[in-house]
This record gives C-alpha cells, sequence and structure tokens, in this order.
C-alpha cells in the first residue's frame, strides 16, 4: 500500500499539489515504523544529531550537492541573489538571500504578510481550534510560549502556523513593522515539523527548541513571532537588532540545513486573516505562499 501523500493549496496556481519530501524514506522510517520510533528516541530527536548533520552540510565536498538539487525540486536560480557557483557549501546554498524583487512585499498599509515561504495554516481564533492535520489534536498555547499568564493574553487571538520544507528560502522576515524586544530561547529537543511528524504527535511543535519574539507595533498591539527548530536544523540564527525598529517584510533571521517553522501571533480581534488562508485551514489542508505576501489585513476598530 502506497503511503498517504501530502497535499497543500498553491495560491499561485489554483490548485491542489502534492508535496515532493525530501528525506522521505528517512522520516516514515523514523516516525512510522517501530524501530525507526527507536532510533527517534535515542538519537535522531537529540541536539547532537542535528549538530552532526549539520556540520557535514558545511564541508565543501557538499557544493556537489547544489546542482542535482536545484534540478530535482526545479528550484529558479534567477531568483538567487548570487548563482550556485558561488556558494561554497550545501549549508551556504540552504540559506541563501534571495533579490529583493524575487519576493515584494505587499504594499497595502493595512496588510500584514507572510514572515517565510512555506505552507501555512491561520486560526482566527485560537481558542475555537477543533483540529490541526487530525481530529483531536488542540494547540497547547501555555507549553508553547512557556508562559501561562501570555498564554492567556493570546488565547483568544489568531494564529499562523508557517511550515518550511527543505526546499524552501530559508530565510525568515517580519508579518509587521514594529520594535523586536530581545528573542527568547525556549530549548528542547529536536523532532521533525513535517506532517508525517505531526500527525502522530501535534505537540512537537511545543516539545521543540524555538526562539520567540515579541514586537511592539503601533496598530496591533504586541505581536509574537516564534521560529521552531526541527530535525537537522543546525541553528536558528537571528540577525535582526533589538530594540531597533523595523519595516514590514524585514529580514529577522534564517535557519540552517532542515526543515522548520514559524508560529505567528495576534491579540484578540487585531486581524483578520486571509479567505484563502481561512479556507484551506478549514479543511485541514496547507496554503502555499511567499514570505512579503499578504497574510491578513488589520481589523476596522
Amino acid at each position: 500500500m502506497s503511503p498517504e501523500p501530502i497535499t497543500y493549496f498553491n495560491r499561485y496556481t489554483g490548485k491542489i499539489e502534492e508535496e515532493q519530501i525530501y528525506g522521505e524514506r528517512a522520516l516514515r522510517f523514523a516516525y512510522q515504523t517501530p524501530p525507526g520510533r527507536l532510533a527517534l528516541s535515542w538519537a535522531v530527536k537529540r541536539a547532537w544529531f542535528s549538530r552532526w548533520y549539520g556540520q557535514r552540510m558545511d564541508r565543501w565536498k557538499t557544493s556537489l550537492l547544489i546542482n542535482p538539487f536545484i534540478e530535482k525540486y526545479k528550484l529558479d536560480p534567477e531568483e538567487f541573489a548570487l548563482p550556485p557557483s558561488k556558494y561554497h557549501t550545501f549549508n551556504e546554498f540552504f540559506y541563501r538571500k534571495l533579490k529583493p524583487e524575487a519576493r515584494p512585499i505587499d504594499s497595502d498599509p493595512g496588510s500584514v504578510v507572510f514572515p517565510a515561504d512555506g505552507r501555512h495554516l491561520g486560526f482566527q481564533r485560537i481558542s475555537e481550534v477543533e483540529a490541526v492535520f487530525v481530529k483531536g489534536q488542540r494547540f497547547n498555547l501555555s507549553a508553547l510560549l512557556g508562559n501561562g499568564e501570555l498564554a492567556e493574553k493570546y488565547a483568544d487571538g489568531t494564529l499562523v502556523l508557517s511550515r518550511l520544507c527543505p526546499v524552501d528560502y530559508h530565510r525568515f522576515h517580519f508579518s509587521t513593522g514594529g520594535t523586536p524586544v530581545s528573542p527568547k530561547l525556549i530549548n528542547g529537543p529536536l523532532y521533525s515539523v513535517s506532517p508525517i511528524a505531526l500527525k502522530r504527535n501535534l505537540s512537537y511543535l511545543w516539545q521543540n527548541k524555538r526562539v520567540l519574539t515579541v514586537i511592539r507595533t503601533a496598530g496591533l498591539g504586541e505581536v509574537i513571532q516564534m521560529e521552531i527548530g526541527a530535525t537537522n536544523v543546525g541553528s536558528i540564527v537571528q540577525t535582526a537588532v533589538p530594540y531597533q525598529p523595523v519595516t514590514k517584510g524585514a529580514e529577522k533571521g534564517y535557519f540552517r540545513f532542515g526543515g522548520s517553522s514559524t508560529i505567528t501571533l495576534f491579540e484578540p480581534g487585531k486581524i483578520t486573516l486571509a479567505s484563502d488562508l481561512l479556507d484551506q485551514t478549514a479543511q485541514q489542508r496547507e496554503l502555499y505562499a511567499h514570505v512579503g505576501d499578504k497574510m491578513g489585513e488589520l481589523r476596522a476598530v
């Protein structure tokens, strides 16, 4: 019996498409078989395993993997800030920058934008979430934020989960302008954040190592952006300077090798999410969209 494919709705083609899963065989072994789950417990979720794999991707020989990767996953080198030959390792290529025109930022002053390229789920009110990926799985906001008081503040707020695959652009950006405070590290293991893993256990999102940043804004109150590590993510690198004002769409940081996720949280009643995002989420299907594209808009007071 063939494994169930992972599908998503592509905002740009208007079609439901099947995801090309990088390392699919290893993922399904680790999360869907008894021997794999033993390996997961002993090694794969451990930080040392991801550091080891990340160091492998920093070796110069891995540059030989770049062109085959581009061809297999149909990436467009015209979007890259540098030509493929300029990257000395696969990791350098993995967290490459793009030309600004490759990811324009939505110009509507009342919009908020996706923080990353990827597949997104959006929940207008977190307290009304009935299922994520499969029935019966709900967000544990208190565990995710590591702070019960903060969880109460956002309990009826809006949440967007953005999942990055290894084939995606791996820099993350600010969904709105404002002033970010110092990022807070919440340590943890490094499980996969692929639906293959999350369908089995959504709590990987609030168990994994993550970085939480509060952004103070003029019209949205305090917005939370969180980056979540995953298996084979060498590190989460923050490039924005705390307490320095940023504009919507400005770079916040990047993930080194591996798939990963971001979560964006808004206070109750502050924004209205895009209709296609809400429609696809209601069907437990992710929406594919680029960083800088409209994720929602400020709600009129």
